[in-house]
């Protein structure tokens, strides 16, 4: 069983013991915390929250639910929802902040809490660290009975989130609408399975070949949205002479696209593409992670504006867009955050703008994809033990590189003329991520394999 507690929020296996998993007590003592802290700052007593597909979703909502309750918090419950939902309805309900249950791309057997401010936004590290000290001194008292906080039920930001989306500058229903898409799509049996379809049809998409549409939690595969993954969303697009397949995680905040001939748009270019469209339109600054691809950096360029690189992580990279006045930014796992709509990863977004974009070059997705900045980029992780001390691993690779352009900001990101690697300790899984990018799949995995290699001597 496995609990972490990281930037990402209280994550963990359901089941086992009490710290080692997220069992009710976890869920309990950090809701409550939680509670406690953001009701402190903001003086509302008043949280959203809102949950994926998972089985453990009803039973950890229920455990949330009547946490905040018992310490005198009113309850706004948006039921099935998404990530980006949920953050929007924050500040629309004016409330103190918001509890997200999902485990984002983790399989069924995990759940977390991600924890939200008034903003909508992902709380800071240091905020995150409160809460779990609180957490675990248990020092916060409960409501008497006549304080106890209520709860309702608003099954109404479906629809808000898909006007929000309508409304923004740059989506063009009427180009969509008149481009006829056929589209395929794959939910993972969650709630993009009712929010994706729902978008479309708002959007004109009248074509729309649904599989692993029903938000019963019951995953087909490992719901990841990666290649490996994917292959009925293939099937489908193939079968079906779709013209896009969309893949989306569990919660909604990740967005991958397919293009025509069955094959991935690629994870990494979801941003990319979008950042395309909306530079064309609004000349400015975008931002990407440390581990994202360099195509966004040469789109941006190309455009006229400056890019720059966060830390991994949401709230990371929201930093940094704010600090440069973004006008895109996001994550290359397929994570696009807009601004005019709202800091958060938001796969309906993503969609909206990225049919627009299509629509207007009357392009084949691949085609498109033909034309952007050609990089690959191969993905490896190591297995982390309990006697490996990773800092001392990170410090021996930055010495072997130190005359190598380099970055400690996120672990150790090593920049060559033509390929990058990032070795960087996962927020969410007990692994060592090593990302590596070059200008053919070869080159891309052949760096990887090298700086593998290296790192197991070190660990010898």
């Amino acid at each position: 069983m496995t609990l972490i507690k990281s930037i990402s929020g209280i994550r963990g296996t359901i089941g086992g013991r009490a710290g080692e998993g997220l069992t009710p007590i976890d869920i309990v003592k950090f809701t409550a915390a939680y509670g406690t802290i953001i009701v402190k700052q903001s003086g509302i007593k008043k949280i959203v929250v809102g949950r994926d597909a998972r089985i453990s979703g009803e039973m950890v909502s229920n455990l949330v639910i009547g946490t905040l309750q018992s310490i005198g918090v009113d309850v706004i419950d948006l039921g099935l929802s998404t990530t980006p939902t949920v953050e929007i309805a924050v500040p629309l309900e004016k409330a103190a902040g918001g509890i997200i249950l999902t485990a984002s791309h983790n399989p069924g057997q995990w759940n977390a809490l991600k924890l939200l401010n008034a903003k909508g936004e992902f709380i800071s590290d240091a905020e995150g660290q409160e809460v779990l000290a609180l957490g675990e001194s248990l020092d916060f008292d409960f409501s008497a009975v006549e304080a106890l906080g209520s709860v309702h039920k608003d099954y109404s930001y479906l629809q808000k989130h898909i006007d929000a989306v309508l409304a923004l500058e740059y989506v063009d229903k009427e180009a969509i609408k008149a481009a006829n898409f056929k589209v395929a799509l794959d939910a993972v049996n969650s709630t993009g399975g009712t929010f994706i379809p729902a978008l479309l049809d708002a959007l004109g998409v009248q074509t729309i070949y649904k599989i692993h549409c029903e938000p019963n939690g019951n995953f087909p595969h490992n719901p990841e949205p990666l290649k490996e993954h994917l292959t009925d969303l293939s099937a489908a697009v193939i079968e079906n002479k779709a013209d896009l397949g969309i893949a989306v995680d569990p919660d909604v905040d990740r967005l991958v696209f397919m293009m025509e001939d069955g094959e991935l748009f690629g994870e990494e270019y979801t941003l990319v593409a979008v950042a395309d469209y909306l530079l064309q339109h609004k000349k400015g600054n975008t931002v990407s992670n440390l581990s994202s691809t360099r195509a966004l950096r040469d789109v941006t360029k190309a455009h006229g504006g400056e890019y720059y690189a966060a830390a991994v992580g949401e709230v990371n990279v929201v930093t940094k867009m704010k600090e440069v006045d973004a006008v895109i930014g996001g994550e290359g796992n397929g994570g696009v955050i807009y601004p005019a709509s709202h800091y958060g990863r938001d796969a309906l977004v993503g969609v909206a703008i990225f049919l627009t974009h299509l629509a207007k070059l009357g392009k084949k997705a691949s085609e498109y994809r033909a034309s952007l900045p050609q990089y690959f980029m191969s993905k490896n992780k190591i297995t982390l033990t309990p006697e490996l001390d990773i800092d001392h691993l990170l410090a021996k690779m930055e010495e072997k590189y130190q005359n190598e352009e380099h970055s400690t900001i996120d672990g150790l990101k090593i920049d060559f003329e033509n390929e990058w690697v990032h070795l960087r300790k996962s927020n969410t899984e007990p692994i060592i991520r090593i990302y590596s990018e070059g200008p053919t799949p070869e080159a891309a995995e052949q760096i990887a394999q090298k700086i593998i290699r290296e790192i197991e001597e070190i660990i010898k």
